[in-house]
């Protein structure tokens, strides 16, 4: 497969059309991509995107999708439960992945994959879109530079009303689990700071929205993290109650403070800011980017996250750079949230090493890497 460039753009197969609204509003936008084919079991939601993104071209079969020697990458956009099935066969058949988060929803799918990865010569990208969001952009780049100085802690959090989209008919109350849907948010921007995380401890109830909707599984969540190095973290979730106004907060938020400073990013606000050692407090929003961001759907379909990362994504590959977060990567913050739901369950701290050996993955998982 040749290396993309403005002129040999990549072909791009979207798999689920409902959040995949997003990112194929984002590859019409971007002189990276060339979208070939649309594919959805449900023949009227296909018809429909086509109507709405003026494209003529869709299949309800994903194996005439992954036949299709124009789709160099495969976005999938389908249910969490599905992921495992849909990267493994995207890989077999030689197409790079997209996947949206969370990764895969369940440990034992990730040896298969991680082997499967070893041999495929092809990328697996895992769509954390919160990295790829303004403020949260901005605050990675200063602390890369070094305004904070040594990291010391950080909190994350993600509040959210969801009963929205817990009565959509593709949500199974029944199996839905918040951690892992909106959790894998505040959970990511931890491990994208210490990646290396040791143990962790959470706890988690049911609220009573939740209930009244049908979940079963915890809505509300308060986890703590420590790293290798002995630094700790902490994030929380509550995803169906009604959140604050945003002139206080925001639904999502990373912190980090350091031992020159500190800063906050906030989602959907677009707005930066920080403090450091003598300095005045330091304040950015970008607000002339909402049209970028918010395309269609309100704050639902945050379509310029996508447009950020798919365009990461493909000019990594055109420099010949691999692309994170990445298959490894993306399994291991799943592995941090299984941990953390195993934590809820049983009440104990979880050591990562263990949990992950217990599952058949390496011990060293959550090391760093390039």
């Amino acid at each position: 497969m040749s290396k993309p460039t403005a002129s040999q753009p990549l072909g791009l197969g979207v798999l689920g059309l409902g959040e995949g609204r997003s990112v194929i509003s984002a590859a019409l936008s971007s002189d990276r991509w060339q979208l070939r084919v649309l594919c959805d079991l449900d023949e009227e939601l296909c018809k429909e995107r086509c109507v709405e993104f003026d494209f003529d071209r869709y299949t309800l079969s994903y194996e005439d999708m992954l036949a299709d020697a124009a789709v160099d990458v495969v976005a999938i956009y389908t249910p969490d439960r599905f992921h495992a099935d849909h990267i493994e066969q995207a890989l077999a058949a030689g197409k790079h992945v997209i996947c949206t988060k969370p990764l895969i929803d369940d440990l034992k799918d990730a040896p298969r994959l991680l082997e499967l990865a070893a041999s495929a010569d092809r990328h697996v990208f895992v769509g954390q879109s919160t990295r790829f969001f303004e403020g949260f952009m901005r605050q990675r780049a200063e602390f890369d530079a070094g305004v904070l100085g040594e990291l010391v802690t950080l909190e994350t959090h993600y509040h959210a009303d969801h009963r929205w989209f817990i009565d959509k008919p593709m949500t199974d109350p029944s199996r839905y689990k918040p951690l892992f849907g909106g959790g894998s948010h505040p959970v990511d921007l931890v491990r994208w700071y210490l990646p290396d995380i040791d143990t962790v401890v959470a706890y988690g109830d049911m609220s009573p929205n939740g209930a009244d909707v049908g979940l079963v599984h915890p809505d509300t969540i308060h986890a703590l993290f420590r790293a290798a190095d002995g630094r700790v973290a902490h994030t929380s979730g509550c995803y169906n109650t009604p959140v604050e106004p945003s002139d206080f907060t925001s639904e999502i938020r990373c912190t980090l403070r350091g031992a020159q400073g500190a800063s906050h990013a906030d989602y959907p606000e677009l707005r930066y800011a920080r403090s450091a050692a003598g300095k005045p407090h330091h304040v950015e929003t970008y607000e002339d980017k909402r049209s970028h961001y918010f395309r269609f759907g309100g704050h639902s379909h945050h379509a310029g996250e996508y447009q950020n990362y798919i365009d990461f994504f493909a000019d990594h590959l055109a420099e010949g750079k691999t692309p994170q977060p990445g298959l490894i990567e993306g399994i291991g913050t799943v592995a941090v949230m299984a941990a953390l739901e195993h934590s809820m369950a049983t009440g104990k701290q979880i050591v990562m090493s263990d949990f992950l050996t217990a599952h058949g993955l390496p011990g060293d998982l959550l090391a760093p890497r390039d």
